[in-house]
């Protein structure tokens, strides 16, 4: 009975202990609450700019265009006698004739027979003046003399007219040009069907696009030719369409109002009629100037101006004065000096 009673005590003072801890504690033995994120610091975008580096160097204003080989000297061929109907055209462009060779022949119809029946009337006049001397009968002779030079008249003619239906080389060169012509196709008189060069002296041309600069350029003017890509040569401006001389031919005339001529200190190897060149004309040329990109070039409202970053990517703008403009580059005469870093848009 006591070891009941002490036994009941003991568990009562655990149980009063339990109860005095559950009291100092409180909610503890609950999850705590967490406390809410601080927002991350964010760094503000750094701009990235395109720049360059303003330097000193060689600048150009020039004419570019692509040029071909081609003869000083060419030949039109034309039929000076009257048209006709194409029978065989017998050369094609590249090909090498001689002086007197048959390029193109046209329709002759009976004609050849008609110079054979002229060439008998003629024979037969002839021995008819022959026989009339010697009867020594001066109204007989001179009606044969009429006859016989009205025979010789017409074969010369008919003879001149069958020679003007075959078109012939005047000069020794290269055909450059065949009109596109087969049988049966009309041509007319003085029409331009062939091109006969001299290979032998060749410059260089190459056509304009109609630039305003091209008002700019004078004989005498630098030229430089790369051939092949790879061979690069200097030549001259010898004629532009400023200068060029008058002609009453009118594909001549057109032609020389959009083309430049540039004539060559030396052929580059293999150079032939035809041969393709890439063409530099020189305007104007200056060395060791301040030099930017175009596109680094800004203007509005009536202002010429750069933008250039500065330490701590500061953008500050500048007023600048121009001078060359190249194809690429432009030359800055006032405003700007060697190392400063333009930025580009």
């Amino acid at each position: 009975m006591l070891f009941r009673t002490k036994r009941m005590k003991r568990i009562a003072g655990l149980t009063a202990a339990l109860a005095a801890a559950l009291s100092l504690t409180g909610c503890s033995l609950l999850p705590a609450e967490e406390e809410p994120l601080k927002p991350p610091l964010v760094k503000p975008p750094q701009e990235n700019y395109r720049t360059v580096e303003v330097v000193k160097g060689r600048i150009t204003q020039e004419i570019r265009g692509n040029g071909t080989l081609e003869s000083y000297f060419t030949d039109t061929v034309q039929f000076k006698a009257g048209g006709g109907i194409v029978k065989e055209v017998l050369v094609k462009a590249g090909d090498i004739v001689k002086k007197g060779d048959p390029l193109i022949r046209l329709d002759t119809g009976n004609m050849d027979i008609e110079l054979k029946q002229m060439e008998l009337n003629l024979a037969r006049s002839s021995q008819a003046l022959k026989s009339a001397k010697l009867g020594g009968d001066s109204e007989g002779i001179k009606i044969a003399q009429l006859q016989y030079d009205i025979d010789k008249l017409k074969h010369e003619r008919l003879s001149e007219a069958l020679e003007g239906k075959l078109l012939v080389a005047e000069t020794d060169g290269q055909v450059t040009y065949v009109a596109e012509l087969k049988e049966g196709d009309p041509v007319r008189e003085f029409e331009t069907l062939a091109v006969v060069a001299d290979p032998s002296k060749l410059r260089v041309a190459f056509q304009t696009d109609g630039t305003p600069d091209v008002n700019l350029v004078s004989v005498g003017f630098k030229a430089e030719l790369t051939f092949e890509g790879k061979t690069e040569l200097t030549g001259k401006v010898i004629q532009t369409p400023s200068s060029a001389p008058f002609t009453e031919d009118e594909i001549a005339r057109e032609r020389n109002a959009k083309m430049i001529f540039v004539e060559l200190e030396k052929l580059p190897e293999g150079a032939k009629i035809g041969t393709r060149a890439d063409v530099k004309v020189l305007l104007q040329e200056r060395n060791d100037v301040i030099i930017i990109p175009r596109s680094g070039l800004r203007s509005y409202l009536g202002r010429t101006f750069v933008r250039i970053l500065e330490e701590g990517d500061k953008i500050r703008e500048i007023d600048v004065e121009t001078g060359i403009k190249g194809s690429t580059d432009i030359e800055i005469t006032k405003g700007l000096e060697e190392g400063m870093l333009i930025v580009l848009p």
